[in-house]
């Protein structure tokens, strides 16, 4: 396939930063002092780092530059442009609220702001898209169930659910159990990053004490067979984001990306950016390193995104209408 008809292919992506997919265009619209040079320079991540936290590193330019409304406003309008360019059809949007608040706005303010922006992004750009709040593992529970709090406030307006993201290495769980627990009994949505920086044990983790049935990355879990077949026995999709996988280290090379592995042990994955900035990359490019090293074609794409959609934060009639699409 050309890059072409692989931009044409309708795809749902389902682990997506906004703070880490600042184009150059919505840069530049906030700061016109920053050059293409100094773009990517200072807002695009090396091709190799050395792991996760050195990565984080890296976040830091676009994440300073978040922190008003009109700021926030620009970078979701601007993401719903570039999934529209991408051929994305439906996307969930991720980011922590809470690291918004530097000038003053309130966690409320933070999300209404960007749920107002992804309205109005919708009427140019025609992406169906979601919201999901991060608890980061630093993260205390009083600030989870905080944010649970927000998620359930703003549910009905397009927060599909919350995520648990960070130096899954650094921190362990005690501090989120009670936070996912409120948010399962709310009847909340949940997903969590695991099996990235950590092995397959982390991915364990999260499945049996956070009861989470999507994991952000898990692609660790082909270290360890009862892990796999954890995944299997609870039906947990993989929100895999091979690309990022390999900037941070995780594998060395792209042919090294156990993807297609998860894939022929029958484990539900999809393909995502997780971070359009400082990877320098679209879902499109994504798809054809795919298709160059794993051989895979329109229907496998196909299949991918079926999954991907079947396990969306979003209602029965959202899913059947992009399901249709997908299918057509």
């Amino acid at each position: 396939m050309t890059r072409d008809e692989l931009r044409a292919i309708p795809k749902v992506e389902l682990h997506l930063h906004l703070d880490c997919s600042m184009s150059f265009a919505s840069v530049n619209a906030l700061d016109p002092s920053v050059t293409p040079e100094r773009y990517r320079a200072e807002f695009l991540a090396p091709q190799k780092c050395v792991n996760l936290v050195d990565y984080f590193r890296y976040l830091a330019p676009a994440l300073a530059l978040l922190q008003s409304r009109e700021a926030l406003r620009v970078a979701t309008i601007d993401l719903m442009r570039q999934l529209a360019e991408d051929g994305v059809i439906y996307a969930e949007i991720r980011f922590a609220p809470q690291l918004h608040r530097q000038t003053g706005l309130t966690t409320d303010d933070v999300v209404e702001t960007v749920l107002a922006a992804l309205v109005e992004g919708r009427k140019s750009y025609p992406v169906e898209a979601r919201l999901i709040l991060c608890q980061l593992r630093p993260d205390d529970a009083a600030n989870g169930l905080e944010l649970v709090r927000i998620a359930e406030k703003y549910r009905a307006r397009g927060v599909g659910g919350v995520d648990l993201a960070g130096d899954e290495t650094g921190y362990g769980l005690g501090e989120h159990i009670p936070v996912f627990a409120r948010a399962r009994d709310l009847g909340l949505n949940v997903t969590a990053h695991a099996g990235e920086a950590g092995g397959a044990e982390k991915v364990r983790e999260v499945v049996e004490q956070l009861g989470v049935r999507r994991v952000g990355h898990g692609v660790r879990s082909i270290e360890d067979d009862a892990v796999i077949a954890l995944l299997l026995e609870h039906d947990v999709h993989l929100e895999v984001c091979p690309s990022c996988n390999i900037q941070i280290d995780v594998f060395d090379r792209y042919e090294n990306h156990p993807v297609g592995r998860l894939v022929r042990r029958g484990v539900s994955v999809g393909v995502n950016t997780d971070a359009r900035g400082p990877t320098d990359l679209t879902l499109t490019q994504e798809y054809g390193r795919l298709q160059q090293v794993f051989g895979w074609d329109t229907a496998r794409f196909r299949a991918a995104n079926l999954a991907a959609i079947g396990r969306a934060f979003a209602d029965d009639a959202t899913k059947a209408a992009i399901r249709a699409r997908l299918e057509a």
